[in-house]
């Protein structure tokens, strides 16, 4: 019985990567369409790389679970959590939770898993290519 915490240093870089990209958009890009809805769409991406860097859990369901996710903290948003929770001070948890909630959100969060599982579909049927052909 194979182990479900596995580290997987390829999905760690990519998750760094996009972390880095993530912090530069949130430092320097203030526009109307990088930073609201492309960082979103790349986060869910950077979420599941990192989940995936560390648990080896198959593609669709980390997918979904990341989406789910994603979902509740923007949900919580409309409830405005954050100011619930006593955190309207902490600048940090403005950022990581959030405090406005857009529809839109939910489809750069959806295209972004979709993306994610269109890129993960596509290397497996790479790879599976490629050990036929080893043997």
């Amino acid at each position: 019985m194979s182990s479900i915490l596995k580290f997987n240093w390829n999905y760690f870089i990519v998750a760094s990567l996009l972390f880095i990209v993530e912090v530069l958009i949130a430092m320097f890009a203030h526009d109307q369409f990088i930073r609201p809805y492309f960082g979103d769409f790349l986060v869910v991406i950077l979420i599941y790389c990192f989940v995936k860097s560390f648990l080896d859990t198959p593609v669709f369901k980390t997918a979904i679970a990341v989406l789910v996710f994603s979902f509740t903290l923007e949900i919580l948003q409309y409830f405005d959590i954050v100011t619930k929770m006593g955190l309207g001070h902490s600048k940090f948890a403005r950022t990581v939770i959030g405090t406005s909630f857009e529809w839109i959100d939910l489809i750069a969060y959806t295209l972004g898993i979709a993306f994610v599982i269109y890129v993960e579909k596509r290397f497996s049927t790479i790879n599976a290519r490629k050990s036929q052909t080893l043997r």
